[in-house]
C-alpha cells in the first residue's frame, strides 16, 4: 500500500503494526510505548492532506489535548509537537538540555499565532528523549520519562 496516497477503496487505511514496519525503527516502538503508557492513551491513525506532512499519521491526544503526532516515513518518522503560549517559557528553559538538533529546530522554527510547530525526525535514542521532556510541558505524564 502507497502509505502517501489516501485509498478511495473505503479503506481505514493502513493498521498500526504496517506503519511500524515502514519506520522499521525500534525508536517507533520505544516512543509509543512510553506514549501509551505514561499517557493512558492510544493511537489514532489518520490521513492528513497537510502540506507539512501529507500522508498517514499516528495522533496522540490526552483529555482532548494533543500531545504530539507522528509521520511515520522509510526508515525513522517525524514527529510534531506544537509549543504553544502555555509551554513557551519552561520549553525556552528546558530547551538548553535537550541535544543539539532539537535546540536548532526549536530555535529555527518560526513562531505563529504564540505557537510553534516543531517538526523533529528521530533518529536517535536521544531525540526520543527530548521528545519525551518536550510532550511533558503540554501535558504531565503519569510515569516519568525515563
Amino acid at each position: 500500500m502507497d502509505m502517501n496516497q489516501k485509498k478511495n477503496t473505503g479503506s481505514n487505511g493502513p493498521d498500526f503494526t504496517e506503519l511500524e514496519k515502514k519506520v522499521n525503527s525500534p525508536l517507533w516502538a520505544q516512543l509509543t510505548s512510553y506514549l501509551e503508557q505514561a499517557y493512558g492513551t492510544s493511537p489514532k491513525i489518520e490521513y492528513s492532506g497537510c502540506s507539512m506532512k501529507p500522508g498517514w499519521n499516528v495522533k496522540y491526544k490526552k483529555s482532548g489535548k494533543s500531545l504530539c503526532t507522528l509521520y511515520p516515513l522509510d526508515g525513522y518518522f517525524t514527529v510534531l509537537v506544537v509549543i504553544g503560549a502555555k509551554e513557551k517559557q519552561e520549553a525556552d528553559f528546558i530547551i538548553h538540555t535537550c541535544s543539539e538538533y532539537v535546540q536548532t529546530v526549536y530555535s529555527t522554527t518560526k513562531e505563529g499565532m504564540g505557537q510553534k510547530w516543531l517538526m523533529i525526525d528521530v533518529r536517535n535514542p536521544e531525540t526520543v528523549n527530548d521528545l519525551k521532556e518536550l510532550i511533558a510541558l503540554r501535558v504531565k505524564p503519569k510515569l516519568p520519562a525515563s
